[in-house]
């Protein structure tokens, strides 16, 4: 933490000096203790990746597939299996502990059709968690610490249960750390009914919220609707795009702020007053860039992001396609925060509404609908479209050699079961012809399409 102050006060340079020392450092790392990358370096000077002499744009990016099908070659610690982590992440009682006993093990949703696995060493974790004291900086002044601290910093994680997302493991690894963490600190799963999610929070009475935009948004219109009774001081958003902060803010009553945060590396950049992301730069590089790679111009949007995490060793990721459209602010941000700004489009799916027998809509965040199918056999891809009131077309796209009607039979099981417990057992399931479609301009995908407007 003092490290990162060193770095903010020193301005650009200071940063920039950071990066650059890091980022050599990560890559011999890479080509000495990961046999992946040792191949994939094994065209570049090796006198100049020894010496740490690194030119960001002469390393080749990567992707998540490529990396996916190398695991046991990717990591560094020959004792990380990829079989032996897939076991770990299937029980859902190991959430918040250490695999190994000493890594923190995450598992990504999937958005642009591929789930990760993902591992982060102790001394990334600790990075991260001062990255998380450069974010409580950012969004509780003054005013509203002593709210917070009458309330017992109660705070409500509105995320995914029952699996390995990041956000439930941070949460459960905090809870474990004292029993005024445990006190203090509650998820809310989002797979629950809006009605039940609503109910715990009131009796909760969270201090402070943080979730999907998605869930903020249902929140929002549950408390205009004065259905959801809470006064939280402060709000974080987190996991895709904020849509409208004011409006929140307006609908629940106190400062909302933006937190830009992925599996690979969080958070990696916070919000400022002019409604920027600021990059933890000296930590984590962005690189804009087009489809074939090449630098996207400040200002203009791009076709995904090239994410750099320089704190983590045991599974290092250099110039990784991260997937996200951004926009790179041009010149210094007027807020005076010396970190690099961007802004972060495309990563919202939308929240079905769907009526149940009774004719009562019933809204389903999109987190929670996909949560039942993520990982499931013979999948590689699904895209849930809303084609009626009461009807979802599920497009899918298998795995090479599966079955299909086998695949169809499991998936359809998996989210009828889901929709029943929704109340929608009405809800028809169609199995669609076509397949999963992009709609946004990143490799990223809406998995979850909402009804637009009532068919004819």
């Amino acid at each position: 933490m003092l490290d990162l102050l060193r770095a903010e006060h020193g301005g650009p340079r200071a940063l920039a000096r950071r990066r650059d020392a890091r980022l050599a450092a990560l890559v011999v790392h890479a080509r000495t203790s990961s046999p992946f990358y040792r191949e994939l370096y094994r065209g570049l000077p090796a006198g100049d990746v020894t010496r740490g002499d690194v030119s960001l744009r002469d390393l080749p990016p990567v992707i998540k597939p490529q990396l996916m099908a190398r695991f046991d070659d990717w990591v560094t610690d020959p004792d990380v299996t990829r079989t032996d982590l897939e076991a770990f992440v299937a029980d859902p009682t190991l959430v918040g502990s250490r695999y190994r006993g000493r890594y923190f093990a995450c598992t990504s949703s999937g958005t642009t059709g591929h789930p990760g696995l993902f591992v982060h060493d102790p001394a990334a974790v600790a990075c991260y968690r001062a990255q998380g004291i450069r974010a409580v900086r950012s969004t509780v002044n003054a005013g509203v610490m002593p709210a917070l601290l009458r309330r017992g910093i109660r705070t409500a994680v509105v995320v995914g249960a029952g699996g390995h997302f990041a956000g439930a493991v941070w949460l459960e690894s905090e809870r474990r750390r004292s029993r005024g963490r445990r006190r203090a600190y509650r998820l809310f799963s989002v797979q629950q009914p809006l009605e039940s999610l609503v109910r715990a929070l009131n009796d909760f009475d969270p201090a402070l919220v943080v979730g999907y935009p998605s869930a903020l948004e249902l929140l929002a219109e549950e408390r205009d609707a004065g259905r959801l009774r809470i006064r939280p001081a402060v709000v974080e958003s987190s996991g895709e795009s904020l849509g409208d902060p004011a409006r929140l803010a307006a609908s629940l009553g106190c400062g909302v702020h933006n937190v830009y945060a992925a599996s690979e590396f969080s958070p990696i950049a916070l919000d400022c007053p002019r409604g920027w992301l600021h990059v933890n730069s000296d930590w984590v590089i962005l690189e804009p860039v087009e489809a074939d790679y090449r630098p996207t111009p400040e200002g203009q949007p791009s076709h995904t992001v090239l994410l750099t995490n320089l704190a983590n060793r045991v599974q290092p990721l250099i110039r990784y396609d991260l997937g996200d459209s951004v926009i790179a602010k041009t010149g210094p941000c007027e807020c005076g925060n010396p970190l690099p700004a961007v802004r972060v489009a495309g990563r919202h799916d939308d929240v079905l509404h769907l009526d149940n027998a009774s004719g009562r809509t019933v809204s389903i965040l999109p987190l929670a609908v996909t949560a039942p199918i993520d990982g499931a056999p013979g999948v590689h891809r699904c895209q849930l479209v809303q084609s009626g009131r009461a009807e979802v077309r599920v497009r899918l796209e298998l795995e090479p050699g599966a079955a299909a009607d086998e695949v169809w039979q499991d998936v359809a099981a998996k989210l009828a079961g889901f929709l029943a417990g929704q109340g929608l057992a009405n809800v028809k399931l169609v199995r669609a012809g076509e397949a999963p479609e992009q709609t946004g301009a990143s490799g990223k995908f809406h998995q979850v399409i909402a009804l637009k407007h009532d068919p004819d």
